[in-house]
């Protein structure tokens, strides 16, 4: 007699063994949620970054559950009594690729390969109490294409999307044992054969973990990674067959192998210290005199804000009179300033002050150009309409621009608000800056270039001016992976005669510093700098270097631009907005050979070491934009740096008294510098 061990006897109820494969699924994350955890590391300055690309292979065991009914398997063959409930084991093969840059949370990836779903269903009793068995054989060629999110910008990520298989396998086995009360009967010979009516292509989810572990250092360019992963595969779209009610529900644990190539880092520290835990180094630039006769191409910020209480336009902005109108000139502002102007950019803000004289004086150049006028207010629609009031009588009354081509609208919160629902904090600070009369259009030659509808920026306005010590000549200190040990960490400056001067504390890993702060009003000198962090545990930890550094002069002419890119409150890819501009005005203005120096800024709303995350996500997404279109041109040569200086107000461009100085604040400034 033919004896058979089933691995199903015994096993739980269907519902409970489909709770089962979640549990598995939610605890594998947190197992791997906990190796992220404690794998968190100080990653020192290395000669190679961490690829962006990682071709590579994976393999896995799927648990494969069934549930339904089955019973007509073919034309030729419909057994007793119906099957239900199964599971099994089977093999996933496949090749992948990854995309995702580093320090980046987002990716994608794809897996394309064998997926086996073989399974055995649950021993059954048939009309004639005799034991049945049925295994399957099902196999398909899957294509898995997904989207890879890190939410630790680390090796952990979770990922997820669809899944397209093609049936290449579906075979069974089906057995029927004797009745044990009459064990001298004969036994049936097992019946092989193929399913009928099974689905061809199947499209399904999937939603998994993940851990890279590297396996090679980043002192090599070829990367070695290794990672396990847990998916979870629903019934849903996994019916095998166009007959009966037959599902599966897959749990996949499986590793892959990934490969990939770095680039090399580039350093200009001149003088290096480093232990264990923190790379310590200073950079102080030769500093060639350059007086730099800058272009900045200035956005305008395209709201006018209002005081709380008030429907009437803020005195800060330059209203003008009607005789006033015909020597009023875009790129002569400077003749018509505001009483009171903020110290810091007193230039930008002068521009952004005259901002309804400048939508005035290209309305009255433009007559075929229309605006709506958006007042929001906290107290209600009716007192935002009132707002847009007034706008529109100071551009009707004092340039004489028709009131037909003036429509207001009133609204309680803009659409773009900066006070978020849920929000606790700085509420006082964010609601002035909803208190604001937007200016919308959809007139071209209002709006900056390669940008249409009523949400687009205004055309921004050029300013020249002197330039006084560009960052690229500041003194750059850097504390290379101080931010995980250290809470903080300071400097101390010591000149050849013995004079102290001391900086800090900071937070940040890099910290610039105008040279003119510390050399004063000499030419040069040596220095010898000391950097004391203070650990987490306690502990100081000290290191020195010293450092020859040139005040930056100004005897040559040599020309520099700027532009500005503007971003919404909390908002790191606001970006999309600007692509086409960042494409088509700025790149083609970057000089071959040429820096571009990229610094991101918030305003002080927020924490501080989040508003520092915030700065430098701003900058680097402008730099990626930048990166992509020099590379898709064929554009070599060029050198980046990029800065995050979050809030840091000896650095921030604007001051943030007002609202509109914060929304000024929100912004990534490009300086493009001439090959020297």
């Amino acid at each position: 007699m033919k004896t058979k061990t089933n691995i199903d006897k015994g096993s739980l109820p269907a519902g409970a063994s489909y709770r089962l494969t979640v549990k598995y699924l939610i605890i594998s994350a947190f197992l791997l949620t906990g190796i992220q955890t404690s794998l968190l590391a100080q990653v020192p300055a290395a000669p190679f970054t961490k690829p962006s690309w990682w071709i590579g292979g994976a393999a896995g065991a799927n648990f494969n559950f069934d549930r339904g009914t089955t019973q007509q398997l073919n034309a030729d063959l419909t057994v007793p009594a119906a099957f239900h409930h199964g599971r099994g084991v089977g093999l996933f093969l496949a090749p992948l690729v990854e995309f995702h840059r580093p320090g980046s949370r987002w990716g994608i990836m794809l897996q394309a390969g064998y997926d086996s779903r073989r399974s055995s269903f649950r021993e059954i009793l048939t009309p004639c109490n005799c034991p049945a068995d049925l295994s399957t054989n099902l196999g398909y060629l899957t294509v898995e294409p997904g989207l890879r999110f890190a939410p630790f910008r680390s090796g952990f990520y979770l990922f997820g999307g669809p899944r397209l298989a093609f049936n290449v396998q579906k075979s069974f086995t089906y057995s029927q044992q004797a009745n044990p009360a009459y064990p001298e009967q004969v036994v049936n010979p097992d019946v092989t054969g193929d399913f009928s009516m099974v689905n061809k292509t199947l499209l399904s989810l999937q939603i998994g973990a993940g851990y890279d572990l590297p396996l090679s250092s980043m002192e090599k360019q070829t990367q070695v990674v290794f990672s396990p992963f847990v998916s979870f595969q629903p019934y849903f779209g996994q019916s095998p067959r166009s007959k009966e009610t037959w599902t599966l529900t897959t749990l996949r644990i499986g590793a892959a192998f990934k490969f990939g190539r770095g680039h090399k880092n580039s350093s200009t520290a001149e003088s290096e210290a480093t232990d264990s835990e923190v790379r310590f180094s200073v950079n102080s630039p030769e500093n060639i005199p350059a007086e730099r006769q800058v272009r900045e191409t200035f956005p305008l910020r395209n709201y006018v804000f209002f005081n709380i209480g008030s429907t009437e336009i803020p005195d800060r902005y330059v209203l003008l009179r009607k005789e006033q109108v015909k020597d009023f000139k875009e790129d002569r502002l400077e003749m018509f300033k505001p009483e009171e102007v903020s110290g810091r950019s007193e230039r930008q803000m002068v521009a952004y002050y005259n901002v309804l004289n400048i939508l005035g004086d290209r309305m009255g150049k433009n007559p075929a150009t229309t605006i709506t006028l958006v007042g929001s207010s906290e107290k209600g629609p009716a007192d935002g309409r009132a707002m847009a009031e007034s706008v529109r009588q100071y551009l009707v009354g004092v340039f004489g621009i028709d009131a037909s081509r003036i429509s207001i609208e009133g609204r309680d919160k803009p659409k773009i608000p900066s006070e978020q629902r849920g929000g606790t904090l700085e509420l006082d600070l964010l609601r002035e800056g909803d208190r604001r009369v937007s200016i919308e259009s959809r007139s071209p030659s209002l709006l900056m270039e390669f940008q249409s509808g009523p949400d687009a920026p205004l055309k921004p306005v050029e300013i020249v001016a002197l330039q006084e010590a560009p960052l690229d000549s500041y003194v750059t200190f850097s504390a290379a992976g101080g931010e995980e040990p250290f809470t903080s960490w300071s400097l101390e400056i010591r000149d050849e005669k013995g004079k102290v001067q001391n900086f800090g504390p900071y937070t940040m890993q890099q910290v610039s510093i105008p040279g003119k702060s510390i050399l004063g009003t000499l030419p040069e000198g040596n220095y010898q700098v000391a950097m004391t962090g203070q650990t987490k545990a306690g502990k100081r930890v000290k290191k020195e270097t010293s450092v020859h550094m040139v005040l930056w002069t100004p005897p040559e002419n040599e020309d520099a631009m700027r532009f500005s890119v503007i971003f919404e409150f909390n908002e790191s890819k606001a970006t999309r907005i600007y692509e086409k501009y960042l494409t088509g005005i700025v790149v083609p203005k970057i000089p071959n050979g040429g820096k571009v120096i990229i610094h991101g800024h918030t305003d002080i709303i927020g924490e501080e070491t989040h508003n520092e995350t915030l700065s430098l996500a701003r900058a680097n997404e402008v730099r990626d934009i930048l990166e992509r279109s020099l590379s898709k041109a064929g554009r070599t040569g060029i050198t980046f740096e990029v800065h995050g200086f979050g809030e840091d107000q000896n650095f921030s461009p604007f001051d943030n008294r007002f609202p509109e100085e914060r929304f000024y604040n929100r912004t990534v400034v490009i300086d493009i510098i001439p090959r020297q």
